[in-house]
């Protein structure tokens, strides 16, 4: 494990080198400050260390400390400083990790009390990520959101340089190396901008071209390691990596995915949510939640056997209203159902009047319940009949056909076309907006 990878160890740009700091390593002591005496320390610690595993560290030590507010140089106080530097000498630790935001010079002043690398909860995220980076978007929003967060810790670097050359034959333009740092990396995230947006041109692009097909698209999203990626394979037949992990995919993922009644529509898979997500990363990855954003349907994930799963609706549904998501039509999917000895079902909230769907990806219990919900979802109310369309419909025929919904074609006795269909309502009602033509459709003949 290499925590805060710097640019060039990720695949970025190899110029850029800014730090010399302690290196960090396997061997890690978890650091939470509880500051308000209500939150469930226990949890927030557990969530931490889950994110230590999967950056690839092993936890030895958990401190907890106790103050009404951080302190301004080392965030935790002198004499809790003094005996974590302590408990890390005699576990022979590479590594402290905060639960929390660190400015960058409390960052430096625990390094240089400690002896060793010193994150916070966001650098800790941030290098999950580079971990899970596959696609070319998802690598470029990665760099990106580390480099902004390395914007701010350009003081600590270049310990081993003076921060102005002096003497005889040193003397420059009077540029700081401090200056040179800031302009490369200035440099290197417009670059990243630029390519930033041509990804979400095309990623627009696509949405325009499902819109045009009339094909709704369904989301998944949820609390990280609820299941999304699993129950993605489940209703798609993907091979989308899943693992019992926090974060363990990162990528978005579109799939088609035939509903029922023979309906198609776009599955997505998205990045799953955290508490305290850093906000950044929210900004850098926001091209990829916008499918979510655009999506006709929510599907929200969560784990039923987790004791905590409210606290985690909650999280999510921060992130969702952080990305303008939050009034879309929305199914609480209940997963691993298998583990709390529950059987799959389908209920209505009376509180939230929300459908809820009880199942288990792992098993496939309950997808058809789901499957069902998300077709009513999208008003499923179809209409199957035949419709009669002259020579010089064929443009009406042609959009038929694209929708997927025809049945059966056949002339009558006076030479019309006749198309057995099988429509949902919205659909019948958009192609009479959009074609101007009110499409009279019959019962099929016995």
């Amino acid at each position: 494990m290499r925590i805060l990878a710097t640019p060039e160890s990720r695949g970025g740009a190899s110029e850029l080198n800014f730090f010399e700091r302690p290196a960090g390593g396997e061997r890690a002591v978890l650091v939470h400050l509880d500051m308000d005496g209500g939150q469930d320390v226990e949890l927030a610690l557990d969530e931490l260390q889950s994110l230590a595993e999967s950056a690839g560290a092993d936890v030895i030590d958990r401190v907890v400390s106790r103050r009404a507010r951080p302190d301004a140089r080392y965030f935790l106080g002198k004499g809790r400083v003094e005996e974590l530097a302590a408990r890390v000498g005699e576990g022979q630790a590479d590594l402290v990790l905060v639960n929390h935001a660190l400015s960058a010079s409390q960052e430096r002043n625990l390094e240089k009390a400690l002896g060793c690398q010193v994150l916070d909860r966001t650098g800790l995220i941030l290098d999950i990520f580079a971990q899970r980076a596959r696609s070319h978007e998802g690598k470029l929003q990665v760099e990106l959101a580390q480099l902004r967060h390395v914007a701010s810790r350009l003081v600590r670097g270049w310990t081993h340089l003076e921060r102005q050359k002096g003497g005889i034959g040193m003397r420059g333009p009077g540029e700081t190396q401090l200056e040179l740092d800031r302009r490369m990396l200035g440099v290197r995230i417009k670059q990243l901008e630029r390519r930033l947006v041509k990804v979400r041109k095309q990623r627009e692009q696509g949405r325009q071209a499902r819109r045009r097909q009339e094909m709704p698209t369904v989301s998944l999203v949820g609390y990280t390691n609820a299941g999304k990626s699993t129950l993605f394979n489940r209703l798609t037949s993907a091979h989308v990596y899943a693992d019992d992990r926090l974060f363990a995919t990162l990528d978005t993922t579109l799939r088609r995915l035939e509903l029922p009644a023979g309906d198609p529509v776009i599955l997505a898979d998205t990045v799953g949510f955290i508490r305290d997500l850093p906000h950044q990363l929210v900004a850098a990855f926001h091209s990829t939640l916008e499918e979510a954003a655009e999506s006709q349907l929510l599907l929200q994930v969560v784990d039923a056997s987790d004791p905590n799963r409210d606290e985690s609706i909650r999280e999510v549904e921060a992130v969702l209203d952080e990305i303008e998501a939050g009034e879309l039509p929305r199914i609480l999917v209940y997963n691993k159902v298998d583990r709390t000895g529950r059987a799959p079902r389908r209920q209505r909230n009376p509180d939230t009047g929300r459908d809820e769907v009880w199942l288990s990806a792992v098993s496939g219990e309950g997808l058809e319940l789901l499957a069902e919900a998300i077709q009513d979802a999208l008003g499923a109310e179809r209409v199957h009949g035949v419709v009669h369309l002259r020579p010089d419909e064929g443009r009406l025929r042609a959009r038929l056909f694209e929708l997927g919904q025809v049945l059966a074609e056949r002339y009558d006795d006076d030479g019309r076309l006749q198309l057995e269909i099988s429509l949902r309502r919205t659909d019948l009602d958009r192609l009479h907006d959009r074609e101007g033509v009110a499409l009279r459709v019959e019962p099929v003949s016995a």
